[in-house]
């Protein structure tokens, strides 16, 4: 497990100051959502590790330029400056380590919302399971088996290695790539990882502002007022009003 780093103090007071950061929220946000609620909990992670030798194959394009003649609308012959791609065939291969891939074993929190107070520091700052860590904390057991978790681990790594081996490519852009990866060494870890969580009702929606508690990160969702939205557009079209006056 990584335990908790950050006190419930100190997120109370960054939650209040994120509260006040958020311009579009109404008014009466403060007072409603009570941050006295917070709770911290111990949520479950799966990490993965693999090797990876990758081939990859692909079209390097290499761009060039060329004068080609038109006529503008006024039938007179101009001459302008046109981007042309030449496509060659090229290959490679890639060799990575993923080290602590994580997904979340989670479903009682936003997935959007863990990813923006992401990364935890699993890779270094782990101990062992130890009860007294745990003590006055909620702790939820994981709610997505390995299997479903390693398919989703499968996925993310698959993409990074397209945008690992897509900038091996050469030349100016690329298209048609295809990469073979051969994966070894697959290894698992079951974690608990520390994050404060705090959710509370606004009108008739629910709303949720968590925060990682090792590393103090906020992320939350928050209602908007509809008169500030409106009157930043009317500002704005006042300005574009203006400013078109002005250049008349």
């Amino acid at each position: 497990l990584l335990p908790f780093k950050v006190s419930q103090t100190q997120v109370r007071d960054g939650i209040k100051r994120w509260y006040a950061s958020k311009w579009f929220a109404p008014g009466a946000l403060k007072s409603k959502a009570m941050v006295d609620q917070i709770k911290g909990l111990y949520i479950p992670y799966w990490t993965f590790d693999a090797q990876v030798h990758c081939p990859w194959e692909a079209e390097a394009g290499y761009h060039y330029y060329v004068n080609e003649e038109y006529r503008d609308s006024q039938g007179k012959s101009q001459v302008r400056r046109v981007q042309k791609t030449r496509w060659e065939h090229a290959s490679g291969q890639l060799d990575h380590f993923f080290d602590d891939e994580p997904v979340p074993g989670t479903k009682g929190v936003d997935m959007n919302l863990l990813k923006q107070v992401e990364p935890f520091p699993t890779t270094t700052e782990l101990v062992p399971h130890d009860t007294a860590y745990l003590s006055g904390y909620v702790v939820e057991h994981y709610q997505i088996v390995l299997v479903d978790a390693a398919k989703h681990s499968r996925e993310a790594m698959h993409d990074q290695l397209m945008a690992l081996c897509g900038a091996q490519v050469p030349g100016d852009t690329h298209r048609n790539l295809r990469i073979s990866p051969q994966y070894s060494g697959e290894t698992f870890k079951h974690i608990l990882v520390p994050i404060w969580l705090l959710s509370y009702t606004f009108g008739r929606r629910t709303f949720q502002v968590i925060a990682n508690g090792y590393t103090g990160v906020i992320a939350g969702a928050y209602p908007k007022s509809a008169w500030k939205i409106f009157f930043v557009v009317m500002a704005v079209l006042l300005v574009i009003l203006l400013f078109a006056m002005a250049n008349q």
